[in-house]
């Protein structure tokens, strides 16, 4: 897929995965949730979650296993097509858990998106878990 469509498109999107992590770091889901299209579908290790509330309802109840999370994102592919792009983004997360283990996950996101209102926003989230 490499990366294709417009440069500005492409800034955009990438500016919404910073954004997506920004808000996990400081654990906002007001903000953590505008990243998201009020359809939008995650897939998350086996579960599929529908609809913006329902994805912030399952993301604030998973934070509350962590004392601290941090977590990093890389554009590895990104094509936009018009009103709609796809990509992957590669993941890597420091987790404490409650019990002060730590666990590093990494993962990937196959991502659609959608300029909705002139803003871009994820339509669809695929998580893949690689290791960790």
């Amino acid at each position: 897929m490499a990366f294709t469509g417009p440069l500005e498109d492409q800034i955009a999107i990438r500016a919404l995965n910073d954004s997506y992590c920004d808000a996990v770091f400081r654990r906002d889901a007001a903000d953590w949730g505008s990243n998201w299209a009020q359809d939008a579908h995650w897939h998350l290790m086996g579960q599929q979650v529908e609809g913006r509330d329902a994805i912030v309802a399952l993301w604030e109840g998973a934070m509350t296993n962590f004392t601290f999370v941090a977590f990093f994102a890389q554009m590895g592919a990104l094509s936009v097509d018009g009103d709609q792009a796809q990509g992957t983004v590669y993941t890597h997360e420091i987790l404490e858990n409650a019990d002060g283990s730590i666990s590093r996950p990494v993962g990937r996101y196959d991502d659609r998106y959608r300029r909705i209102d002139g803003q871009w926003r994820f339509q669809e989230r695929n998580y893949n878990f690689l290791k960790g």
